[in-house]
């Protein structure tokens, strides 16, 4: 099967300092990845050298089987990017967003009012079509911008920080979009600082296939795998005990393993037990929190 995406050995660099460095991982198709990491760490840049933005210092890159440097125009085809910055016109409305982005695809008349329709149905906005932009919410926002980055049938998805900024309501119908893309088929990179979201979207949930989680930190992976591999090299019982004004953390193998050894402390003040999650293990090696 053809790789969706392939990074092989890649650098970026800037003023000789290596902001990406020896980055390699492969996405296949139909997969979810979730990419995590600090500021600092190289995600962005990484977002930036896959869709063609930014050229690697080192390296090679691979989009549906086209190199990023070699081949950029056939890339851009076959990737939609949905930004953490709203990137839609406010002055135009819904439907001539959807049309100035079809003609700019070069999609023929009769093909691009249908596909305008189908993606704006998708994303309940159909309702909205002659509204100019700047009046609708948030939300509404981001469903246009994904319905856009949808109109020229790309096989890649890129979503950056996608739900940021959003109410709890509008985050969860965003999920279900997104979830339900990847069930369609949709091939997902998608970059958060929400624990919640990457759990959600990357954990199937008995799907047949989960999907993987990469961090990054100073420009390199240091962990690849699905949520339950983490949590099974990790531990998936901790003990939280609170000294002063934060808390340190224990891994265990196991919950049954955490409370027995809480059980075993002759003073259990301040102590706590329960399931790790994605957050804690970030933490573990990282060090620090998302900010």
């Amino acid at each position: 099967m053809l790789l969706a995406v392939s990074l092989q050995n890649v650098y970026k660099t800037y003023d000789k300092i290596p902001v990406v460095n020896d980055l390699s991982f492969t996405i296949e198709t139909g997969e979810i990845f979730g990419l995590l990491g600090p500021n600092g760490a190289g995600k962005s840049t990484t977002i930036r050298m896959l869709t063609t933005l930014t050229q690697p210092t080192q390296g090679k890159i691979e989009i549906a089987g086209y190199d990023v440097v070699r081949q950029p125009s056939q890339v851009k085809q076959n990737i939609g990017v949905v930004l953490q910055q709203v990137s839609v016109d406010n002055d135009l409305t819904v439907w001539e967003n959807m049309e100035l982005h079809g003609r700019l695809h070069h999609i023929s008349h009769p093909k691009r009012q249908v596909l305008i329709k189908q993606w704006l149905d998708y994303v309940e906005l159909s309702d909205r079509r002659d509204s100019l932009v700047k009046t609708l919410s948030g939300g509404m926002k981001r469903r246009l911008q994904i319905a856009r980055a949808l109109l020229h049938e790309p096989k890649i998805l890129f979503l950056d920080e996608p739900t940021v900024g959003l109410d709890p309501q509008t985050r969860r119908r965003l999920w279900e979009i997104i979830r339900d893309l990847n069930k369609q088929g949709m091939t997902m990179l998608l970059t958060t600082h929400y624990m919640d979201e990457v759990e959600f979207l990357c954990d199937a949930y008995g799907a047949d296939k989960p999907g993987r989680i990469g961090i990054m930190d100073g420009g390199k992976l240091i962990e690849l795998g699905t949520l339950q591999e983490f949590k099974a090299k990790h531990g998936q019982g901790l003990v939280m005990k609170q000294v002063g004004d934060r808390f340190e953390y224990k891994f265990f193998p196991t919950l049954e393993q955490a409370n027995t050894y809480l059980d075993s402390l002759p003073d259990k003040t301040g102590i706590m037990v329960r399931p790790s999650n994605l957050e804690d293990i970030f933490v573990e090696l990282t060090g620090r929190q998302l900010d």
